[in-house]
């Protein structure tokens, strides 16, 4: 196991990249010391640390065109735009079984990143407690305005892109002088503001922090790929993300831009793999 950070971004769909990168990582039995999660990045995080190799990708694409899944109609019947009893029940426990014994063997510490809506701050969720791993994850993946509020352990949550996209400081202040960063976000982005502000505004009226970080989202993002970029400058971070645009949306049900986006996750972790054991190693 390396003493070092793995931090994955979220992105919804886009998230099948972080899936291929993540199988070659379990092909070459890869282990980070301390791994956190964003929203999709959680999601593909849970079936690395049980070492199930596409399963995560499977887990994200597989069941897209069934309307009790994803779609109007689970957020017409469920409130949520990923039905929660399809995603956090039926697909763990029974449609593509969770290897919860082996996750629970993992030796290093993972994190869901989930945003408080009260406090309006980032909460970095245990993932260890195989009893509490799925709502951790829930709560981390439920977007705004699409999904419910998740309770929490007496506390509500929505996405974790919301207050921290890009959880990199929080690793280095856990101690992690390494850390491998994957992006789901093209080489060059940079976040626009947001739309739907005054919709939000009203929704999360009782949560005014939620409209002031949506509303400065696109600012804080912007500077904490800044602060990423000094951190590869100075040998803190490695990163790994797509090099070109793609057009999968975030509740994408084209099958083969999916599977082209996993194989490119892949062969692109496959591609600088000598260049990462140097740094891991280093």
């Amino acid at each position: 196991m390396y003493q070092a950070g793995l931090v994955l971004e979220g992105g919804g769909m886009k998230g099948v990249y972080t899936s291929g990168v993540l199988d070659f990582f379990l092909e070459k039995d890869l282990e980070f010391s301390h791994c956190y999660g964003v929203s999709a990045g959680a999601c593909n995080l849970c079936s690395f640390l049980s070492k199930q190799k596409r399963r995560g990708y499977r887990s994200l694409t597989e069941y897209m065109d069934n309307k009790r899944y994803c779609g109007v109609y689970s957020l017409l019947t469920d409130g949520n735009i990923f039905n929660s009893k399809f995603a956090y029940d039926l697909v763990p426990n029974y449609l593509l079984p969770f290897d919860y014994e082996t996750y629970k063997e993992y030796p290093g510490k993972a994190y869901a990143v989930a945003t408080n809506l009260e406090t309006g701050r980032a909460e970095y969720l245990s993932m260890m407690d195989a009893e509490d791993s799925m709502k951790a994850v829930q709560a981390s993946a439920s977007l705004p305005l699409v999904s419910r509020n998740v309770e929490y352990r007496g506390k509500y949550y929505l996405d974790g892109g919301i207050a921290d996209s890009i959880p990199i400081q929080r690793s280095i202040l856990d101690g992690n002088r390494k850390n491998v960063v994957v992006l789901t976000k093209e080489m060059g982005y940079r976040r626009k503001p947001g739309s739907h502000l005054e919709l939000i505004k009203v929704r999360y009226r009782k949560y005014p922090k939620v409209y002031e970080l949506m509303k400065e989202r696109h600012t804080a993002y912007n500077e904490t790929m800044d602060y990423l970029m000094e951190q590869v400058k100075n040998g803190q971070a490695f990163v790994i993300q797509p090099k070109q645009k793609n057009t999968i949306g975030r509740i994408e049900k084209d099958s083969a831009k999916m599977e082209a986006l996993y194989r490119s996750g892949y062969e692109d972790a496959e591609s600088c793999y000598e260049k990462l054991l140097a740094y891991l190693e280093g």
